[in-house]
């Protein structure tokens, strides 16, 4: 007799079906697990055999091989533990094979029994509700399972406890999902003095999840602005969370089961290596794009990253995903996310200001902006100056707009795009593009002189298009108007 425990493993967010094949034979005693396993499974060997032990039962001093198949997958982490031990149980007879082979078993032994939280817990229970099983899970972990929706999940505290539970003597209830609340306070656009240039392409590139590049010297409040945008985004679907909680499941960054419900927002470091911003590592774990998936990634000093780590942006911000090649595995991660960056216009950040600027200028602006691929300043729809401002001249002035009042607006205007074409302005493109972005004589007249005199892409013609559009949508216009398209066009500007 052969016992077979089913689990998983993780590619990304997908997960693969694993049996967990426990034989028990005579001979020397041994224990040996084959079918690639890393380290982390190798040495659940002893996890196991304590675990085990903790409850009471006797250690099986015989020939035990645990094979997980298919052979051919790499399998990493320490959640196959829990198969593995129900595996050696039912080939023991303490359970029988019909009580757990209607579930898929993830969970960490710890040496005394206790079963420890795992991630990826979510992309597990939805694997198994689409296969019409159920779960058995740490307890840590059960109402991050209950996301999934309706399957049957065993959260357990330790291993005794679930023997107790399968065997009829003690009920586990099933844990409740917690109410989708967001808790999260951003900061009020009202806190920014002036800039109002700025905080109006902000709104735009809310309104249609364009991408955004704010250029100016230090202490204008290019922080400031990026740091509200995620204050006037709407609120995330139910669609948007689970894509958002799964990234984190994976991650390990779920606490106790509570799910992220707001937008993600990652401020990301100029010193940030290519692996941490688009995923990798020995297990390929997911990078910022990917944390800041349905959320915003801001790139502060913009041109003090290296080229490298920038031209790797290219890919995630067309496709809205990021594929990590490894020799043992190729992981593919959503990566949807706005980007929102800043940068100084050369290095001393005073370029253009007679008083202050360096020796160098203007050599070293054009220096310093050169570190930006033109394909990725292509992928940009806005690009704007962020001057200083006298605070003094505006210390009477009325108070700007909160972001509850420019979050009202950006909500009608991605009403209008939601009701229209179904997506975000941002991303329509072809036939799309076409019929709701039709231009009339006159507009056709503008664009044309623009293509002449800036020699723009396609890709650049398309951004204007969709950054017009959404200026329509804000004045709640069904066509686009010469007004709209001057102003689109005065975004897209070359640093």
């Amino acid at each position: 007799m052969v016992a077979k425990i089913k689990t998983f493993a993780f590619l990304g967010i997908d997960v693969v079906p694993i049996d967990v094949q426990v034989k028990i034979s005579p001979g020397n005693p041994s224990f040996t697990i084959v079918g690639l396993p890393d380290k982390a499974v190798g040495e659940s060997k002893e996890r196991v055999r304590a675990a085990i032990s903790s409850t009471g039962l006797s250690w099986p001093y015989q020939r035990i091989t645990v094979n997980l198949a298919p052979a051919d997958l790499q399998k990493e982490g320490g959640h196959f533990d829990l198969a593995i031990a129900l595996g050696i149980m039912v080939e023991i007879g303490v359970l029988p094979q019909h009580l757990v082979g209607n579930f898929f078993i993830l969970g960490e032994l710890a040496l005394d029994g206790r079963i420890a939280p795992v991630g990826g817990i979510i992309s597990a229970s939805i694997g198994a509700n689409q296969r019409n099983h159920g779960i058995i899970c740490p307890a840590e972990n059960g109402r991050e399972a209950a996301w999934a929706g309706d399957l049957e999940i065993i959260a357990t505290p330790d291993i005794l406890t679930l023997i107790n539970h399968l065997k009829g003597e003690q009920i586990l209830a099933r844990p409740e999902t917690s109410r989708i609340t967001s808790t999260r306070k951003y900061p009020d656009l009202s806190d920014v003095n002036g800039q109002e240039n700025a905080k109006r392409a902000l709104e735009i590139a809310a309104a249609g999840g364009h991408n955004l590049l704010m250029v100016g010297p230090p202490g204008t409040g290019k922080s400031m602005l990026a740091a509200r945008l995620p204050g006037i985004l709407p609120d995330c679907s139910l669609e948007e969370i689970l894509e958002i909680n799964m990234i984190a499941s994976v991650s390990g960054k779920l606490l106790d089961g509570h799910l992220i419900t707001a937008k993600p927002y990652r401020e990301v470091h100029h010193s940030a290596s290519m692996p941490a911003m688009v995923g990798g590592g020995v297990k390929a774990k997911p990078g910022e794009v990917s944390l800041a998936h349905n959320g915003v990634l801001f790139l502060d000093e913009l041109a003090e990253f290296p080229r490298q780590v920038l031209d790797s942006l290219r890919q995630p911000l067309e496709s809205g995903n990021v594929s990590i090649a490894r020799v043992n595995s190729h992981i593919t991660y959503p990566s949807d996310f706005q980007l929102v960056a800043a940068m100084n216009p050369c290095r001393c950040g005073f370029l253009g200001d007679a008083t202050r600027e360096c020796k160098k200028a203007p050599n070293c602006g054009e220096e310093y902006k050169n570190k930006i691929s033109g394909p990725l300043l292509d992928r940009i729809d806005l690009v704007i100056d962020v001057g200083m401002i006298n605070i003094f001249s505006d210390k009477n002035q009325p108070k700007g707009e909160s972001s509850k009042t420019v979050a009202a607006r950006v909500l009608a205007a991605r009403e209008l795009q939601k009701k229209r074409q179904k997506k975000i302005n941002a991303k329509i493109d072809g036939e799309i593009l076409e019929k709701f972005c039709a231009l009339d004589e006159m507009g056709q007249k503008i664009m044309q002189s623009f293509v002449t005199k800036s020699q723009s892409s396609m890709r650049g013609i398309t951004r204007v298009l969709r950054v017009a559009r959404t200026i329509a949508d804000l004045e709640k216009s069904e066509i686009i108007h010469p007004n709209h398209l001057f102003e689109a066009i005065s975004y897209r500007r070359k640093i």
